[in-house]
């Protein structure tokens, strides 16, 4: 599914049941509400959506619908681009480079 803006997305995913909110940490996503921490190895993205600024490519952001066995949870991480990507460790980096499954 594709969604025309940010807080559709957010939406759209809530109603999959993406309810939680996860956060960039250096070497993890840390979902505060629950006071969980996860490494790469312990999620997987289901999804990304990415949203272009209409006047300022910095305004640019990526939703990703996260989810998590070893910890039953679901959630979204909302980022912007580039941002935080050069105080990431390379396994978080690269574990956020979606890829459908197949």
């Amino acid at each position: 599914m594709s969604y025309s803006t940010l807080s559709e997305a957010i939406s759209g995913l809530q109603q999959k049941g993406y309810t939680e909110d996860f956060n960039l940490a250096s070497n993890c996503l840390e979902c505060k509400g629950l006071d969980i921490r996860m490494t790469p190895e312990e999620f997987e993205v289901d999804e990304l959506h990415r949203f272009e600024g209409d006047s300022n490519p910095d305004d640019s952001s990526i939703v990703y619908a996260i989810s998590s066995t070893t910890f039953s949870v679901k959630g979204i991480l909302v980022d912007a681009y580039g941002i935080y990507s050069e105080a990431l460790t390379p396994e978080l980096v690269q574990k956020l480079k979606y890829r459908p499954k197949s």
